[in-house]
């Protein structure tokens, strides 16, 4: 299995590339199912996790064309063959879960298998389901296959308030109510960028929606959709991570196409440690204000608050910080699993729960560590620039879902890293 090599070389200087989101294109991927029509995105990231939403959009009967280096997703629906979403396809990822709306909606059943993805907690589906639900779908729940119906074929537009404002669900509700017979509305809906961004194309494949970014959504059903061609938004999460480089290893590095308003709270966060954020004219620059990061508290929120797919980032800039930070998790349990392997590289974190305190050291050594989740083996990595030595960081399969070209981005601005193939 390969291995990240990270070795502490100092400050970095130069240019990012801010690829799409991973989260925006897995929700936009199975709009196509929703459509006979062609869907084109543009700007799509290069990962593993979009090539597992090809696989199963394929079993499904959708075609998918990777042109243009995998940056152009050309995908058509014409003919669904297949309504059973596979358990060996879906257990690598969470977000195959959204096929069922699409599903429901245009062939009225679907067998979807109950998803994987990061170990993270629970990620229960009774939101997904109780939303269907609400449009007039079946749904229950044999052999880890949730077995959804529409009787009379199709789904009937109904209001429906969400006890929490999730984001799979919102794109699931949002996505099988453009299709519904008569008006939707959802209430406590979530507004994340990524959710936006779905609106907008569905949009312009002919569909009436009204309350993007806002927590109540209104969708006026219509007969069919067409098709269209869509750019992916920017990928936030790894805008912030990468923004969080010179933080800690020093330096200045612009982050092309990156934009602020799509990490608010985080820039907030990263001014109060002295972390230094402006606009450019191709993206945003960053650099820390002084030689140390001040501490910060953090707690974790649904969009706009604080993203959780930033914490065990921001962590890792914390545990070299002047004084005390404290970080709570609100939104997944379970996502401090990267405190041991950071206290391996002579952290100091006491995790209680939701909350770990970390109280900041005056340097980090390298150590052999091992990623557990995606956003904890970047952490591992932003935490080894800086590190004495080298760190290798284990299990780096989860990176491969989220970053693309992390090696060539972090060497291009002057770290250290390589990856080391697996014996």
């Amino acid at each position: 299995m390969d291995s990240i090599l990270v070795t502490g070389n100092g400050p970095l200087n130069g240019q990012i590339p801010i690829a799409g989101a991973k989260n925006a294109c897995l929700t936009l991927m199975p709009a196509t199912l929703l459509s006979d029509e062609p869907l084109t995105l543009t700007n799509a990231p290069r990962l593993s996790d979009i090539k597992t939403m090809t696989q199963l959009l394929e079993s499904l009967g959708a075609e998918v064309r990777a042109m243009a280096d995998g940056q152009v997703l050309a995908m058509s629906s014409h003919e669904l063959t297949n309504l059973r979403a596979d358990y060996d396809i879906v257990r690598k990822m969470r977000a195959s879960n959204l096929v069922l709306g699409p599903l429901l909606a245009r062939a009225g059943e679907a067998v979807v298998s109950l998803p994987g993805g990061c170990a993270i907690g629970a990620r229960p589906m009774d939101l997904h389901i109780s939303a269907l639900e609400a449009l007039g779908a079946d749904i229950d729940l044999r052999d880890g296959y949730l077995h959804a119906k529409v009787s009379g074929g199709r789904l009937t537009g109904a209001v429906h308030e969400m006890r929490f404002a999730s984001v799979g669900a919102t794109e699931n509700f949002v996505m099988a109510a453009t299709l519904a017979k008569g008006t939707s509305v959802l209430k406590n809906a979530a507004r994340e960028p990524e959710i936006v961004d779905l609106i907008h194309c569905l949009q312009k494949m002919g569909a009436k929606i009204d309350g993007a970014g806002t927590s109540t959504i209104t969708i006026e059903g219509v007969d069919r959709l067409g098709g269209a061609t869509h750019p992916v938004v920017v990928d936030r999460i790894e805008l912030g991570t990468y923004m969080l480089a010179p933080a800690i290893a020093g330096g200045e590095v612009e982050l092309l196409g990156g934009r602020i308003d799509l990490i608010e709270s985080f820039v907030e966060k990263l001014d109060a440690a002295g972390v230094d954020v402006w606009e450019t004219a191709n993206g945003i620059a960053t650099k820390r204000r002084a030689d140390h990061i001040k501490a910060v508290d953090v707690t974790t929120e649904v969009f706009p608050g604080f993203p959780t797919d930033l914490q065990a980032q921001m962590m890792a800039m914390l545990c070299t910080a002047d004084g005390v930070s404290n970080l709570e998790e609100t939104i997944f349990e379970n996502r401090f699993m990267h405190a041991p392997e950071l206290m391996r590289m002579g952290a100091q974190i006491d995790v209680q729960g939701g909350t770990a305190k970390v109280t900041g050291v005056e340097r980090m050594k390298g150590a052999p560590v091992m990623a557990t989740d995606l956003r904890a083996s970047v952490s591992l990595i932003l935490a080894g620039l800086a590190a004495e030595g080298e760190t290798r960081v284990n299990r780096v399969y989860h990176l491969d879902r989220g970053y693309e070209r992390l090696v060539e981005k972090l060497s291009g601005v002057g770290a250290k890293v390589e990856r080391v193939p697996g014996v």
